[in-house]
Order: C-alpha cells, then sequence, then structure tokens
C-alpha cells in the first residue's frame, strides 16, 4: 500500500511542479547523517505568508489524466507519460501525515480534468471538507479551480480554502486558441467573476453579521505561459493589469514555456525556458502594483518588449530623462520611488530622514539605496555634478561597466580567497 502512494507522489508531485502559481524553494538539499528536514522531499514548496512568515506547502496533482490535448501541457492525453491519480482518502492522510511530522504547515492542490470539470471539482472539494470538518485542519490551503465547473461547486469551496487560482494558460484567446482550441479565456474570467462577487459578499455580510465564515481570505492568483505564443511583452502585460484590476487578483504568475513536444505550433527555444524575459515580466509585474506604475508607461505600441539587457524602471528612467535629477531632500515620496536603485523601504526610509535635515550622498548610501545606479537621476546636498548632460545611452553604458566591473572585482576576490 506505501509503495502504490509514494510512486503516485513521485508522479503527481512531479507533475504539479509545471503550475507556478505558488512559489517554490527550488531546493535540491536533501537528509542524509541523520539531520533535521528534507528540502527535496517530493511535492514540497514553499510560500509566504502576509506577515512574511515562509509556509512550507505539500504540491501535488489529484491527477494527470486529463480529457485536454493542450500543446504545452505535459499532462496532455496525447503525451505518452505515466499516469496516476490519489483518491480523496489518499490525499487526506498523505497531507495529514506530512503534517504531524513537521514536514509542512499546508497543501496546495490541483489536477488534470478527468471526466469532465464538475466530476474533477468535486473530488477536490471532498478533499477540502474532508481536511477541515473530519482532520480539523487549520493549516494553509491553496486550491485550483476548475475551468468550466459549476458555480455551486466553486463556492462551496471557497468556504474551505485559503486561496483559488484558476489558469488564464495564455495571455490572449487567438493564443489559446493556437494551443489549446477546446479551451476559452470565458470558462477562466466566468468562475473568477463568481469567486470575486462572493468574496465582495462575504465582506460585506461581515459588516452587519459576527458570524460569517470567511470566503477565500487570501484571494486569487492566477498564470499565464510565457514563450509559448507569440505575444509581445506588451500584450501580456496588458492582460495581467486587466485582471487586476478586474478580479482584484493577489497575484498574476508568469511561467517561462518549457519544451515538451515537438508540435509545430510551438516555437523552437533548446531546452531552457526564457527565464530572463520572465524575470523582467515579473519586475514590471512589481512596479505596476507597488511602484505607482501604469502598464503604458512600462509597455506601449513605442515599446512593446522589455529590455533584456538592464530592468524595467531602469529602462523607463532612460526613456523619460526629463524628470531627472530629482531632488532627494524635496521631491515626493511617488516620484522617489521611480529613482533607479531606490526601491520601496529606502525611500520610506528618505522620507523621514528628511525631516531631521538634509540629505548627504554617505546617508543615502547608509538608508541602503543602490548609489552608482541611483546617482545618474537624483542630486541632494553633496552632489557633485549632475549627469542631465548625458544621453541616455551614455548613462546605461556608465551603469553597465559599474555592475560588469562590481561582478568582476567579486569573482577577483573569490579566486583570492578560494
Amino acid at each position: 500500500m506505501f509503495d502504490r502512494v509514494s510512486e503516485k507522489l513521485n508522479i503527481l508531485a512531479d507533475a504539479a511542479k509545471y503550475d507556478v502559481s505558488c512559489s517554490s524553494s527550488g531546493s535540491k538539499r536533501t537528509n542524509h547523517n541523520k539531520g533535521l528536514g528534507n528540502g527535496h522531499m517530493s511535492g514540497i514548496c514553499h510560500t509566504y505568508t502576509e506577515d512574511g512568515r515562509c509556509v512550507s506547502l505539500l504540491k501535488i496533482l489529484l491527477t494527470n489524466h486529463c480529457i485536454f490535448d493542450c500543446a504545452y501541457c505535459v499532462s496532455r492525453k496525447s503525451n505518452d507519460i505515466e499516469r496516476a491519480a490519489f483518491t480523496v482518502d489518499e490525499v487526506v492522510q498523505l497531507t495529514m501525515n506530512f503534517y504531524r511530522r513537521n514536514y509542512i504547515e499546508g497543501l496546495f492542490l490541483s489536477s488534470g480534468i478527468f471526466k469532465n470539470a464538475d466530476f474533477t471539482m468535486e473530488r477536490l472539494l471532498r478533499v477540502v471538507k474532508r481536511l477541515r470538518l473530519e482532520e480539523r485542519f487549520n493549516g494553509y490551503i491553496h486550491l485550483k479551480t476548475i475551468p468550466g465547473a459549476s458555480e455551486e461547486l466553486i463556492r462551496e469551496a471557497g468556504l474551505y480554502a485559503d486561496r483559488m487560482s484558476i489558469n488564464l494558460e495564455m495571455p490572449t484567446e487567438s493564443g489559446l486558441k493556437l494551443l489549446a482550441p477546446d479551451k476559452s479565456h470565458a470558462d477562466v474570467i466566468k468562475p473568477l467573476g463568481d469567486v470575486q462577487r462572493q468574496i465582495i459578499q462575504f465582506k460585506d455580510e461581515k459588516k452587519l453579521i459576527k458570524s460569517v465564515p470567511q470566503f477565500v481570505p487570501a484571494g486569487q492568483s492566477t498564470q499565464m505561459v510565457i514563450g509559448a505564443t507569440p505575444e509581445t511583452d506588451k500584450d501580456i502585460m496588458h492582460t495581467a493589469a486587466a485582471f487586476y484590476k478586474n478580479f482584484s487578483l493577489k497575484r498574476v504568475y508568469y511561467s517561462g514555456y518549457i519544451p515538451i513536444s515537438n508540435d509545430s505550433r510551438l516555437p523552437v527555444l533548446g531546452t531552457s525556458p526564457p527565464l530572463v524575459r520572465e524575470n523582467r515580466l515579473y519586475q514590471t509585474d512589481w512596479l505596476m502594483r507597488f511602484y505607482g506604475f501604469h502598464v503604458n508607461e512600462l509597455l506601449n505600441d513605442a515599446h512593446p518588449h522589455l529590455d533584456i539587457d538592464i530592468d524595467p524602471k531602469l529602462s523607463w528612467a532612460l526613456r523619460n530623462l526629463q524628470y531627472f535629477p530629482i531632488d532627494i531632500n524635496v521631491a515626493s515620496y511617488q516620484n522617489i520611488l521611480r529613482v533607479p536603485g531606490i526601491g520601496v523601504s529606502s525611500a520610506k526610509k528618505i522620507v523621514q530622514a528628511r525631516k531631521f535635515g538634509k540629505l548627504r550622498i554617505d546617508q543615502l548610501q547608509k538608508i541602503g539605496i543602490a548609489y552608482n545606479r541611483a546617482k545618474h537621476f537624483i542630486k541632494c546636498a553633496d552632489s557633485p555634478y549632475q549627469f542631465k548632460d548625458f544621453q541616455n545611452t551614455q548613462i546605461k553604458a556608465f551603469i553597465l561597466a559599474e555592475s560588469q566591473s562590481k561582478y568582476l572585482k567579486n569573482d577577483t576576490q573569490q579566486l583570492i580567497l578560494f
């Protein structure tokens, strides 16, 4: 019995790794010599709570059987892979046993779609209900919503899950139709809207009734596959911005396409996903969510693609030198946030510190800004010179040269030390 469940766990935990709607540590640290813990345990991933705590989750699929044949998906029905499916009891027992051994603090549960959407969603619902009601499990549960499932099943699942997510798959409808002709963005938009309305309704009832149960308290998220279809970065981020606005999503995840077949509809990328592009998209997402940038400022018809060699904040600043340099001692918080090399925490510290006197270069460095980058865009009490007479290409060259020399210096130090 144990061997059969262990085999299923290896198959379905490996299949779940392609879903990035939950953070993962990527650790390969195994337990040996009677040590404590195991960072390589099958299906263990990590996410973070609102207050910054790291939470370990059991990340698995209920099954990798699927009725769809999406060209980009390793679990598509035409793919010749080993198939497996957990029973409801097996998922419940795995979760509880892993929790009691202190391997995990929660569960991330997704699934391929077998038979139909309602059949699959009903089994996912049975798992979370058993955990909450019978096992009295109060750990974190992230549950994937099945596209096309009935509103009643999704609503009930929301009473037991902390977060729910549903994959948008491709950034555009045309891209989705190319690689997954049986799917539609409408199948994603409807449940996202249903859950969003229920979240609002439960919050409104909470104002009037004290004992209203929680409904998806950690909100919703979605995921897009990047690089499998020819959308521009502008297309991707405009889609993300629309979904943030319309459904109040907590996160949009960007998953670099991993080549898994020789389908002629798919691009030839070698063996590695477009990780640098993926990283630039996450940085752009961060600027939209926490730095006050509008998507049109970062990506538009004139600039439909992100720069690979520099981050999007620096790219925007170099295209808009008319706004710089800003006086760090009088500029608004929002304007300080737009300076390359200054993050949210540093901007807040600057606003607080300048109440006690004008800030100098050494004080800015102590605050923690990346001064070698920020110096091209700011002035302070003892700024020695201004870069406003330089072209954006020159400033970019200065910054890249400084970055390269820093890494060369580190490499040299490493050679000396080791």
